[in-house]
């Protein structure tokens, strides 16, 4: 089965997608904006808090780099500390 999905999986690598949700046309947008909000008063609340010290500076870079990841983004291989 392993073998079969390789072979389908370079077949349709060169195909054309067409991803469609008719319910929510005119809905992702304000959806996405409302998740980019939402990171970004995160992301300020972060950096305001002025009861860090400097090298805790780190962890607030950490703390962001994780909200981007919530939200399906991230620091590629510079956050790659695993």
């Amino acid at each position: 089965m392993e073998l079969y999905q390789e072979m389908l999986t370079e077949i349709l690598r060169w195909e054309e997608l067409e991803v469609r949700f008719p319910q929510m046309e005119g809905a992702v947008e304000k959806i996405v904006d409302q998740r980019c909000y939402q990171a970004l008063k995160q992301i300020r609340d972060i950096l305001r808090n002025e009861q860090l010290s400097d090298p805790e500076c780190f962890q607030q870079i950490e703390e962001i780099l994780c909200v981007l990841e919530s939200q399906g983004s991230g620091g590629g291989l510079r956050h790659d500390f695993g």
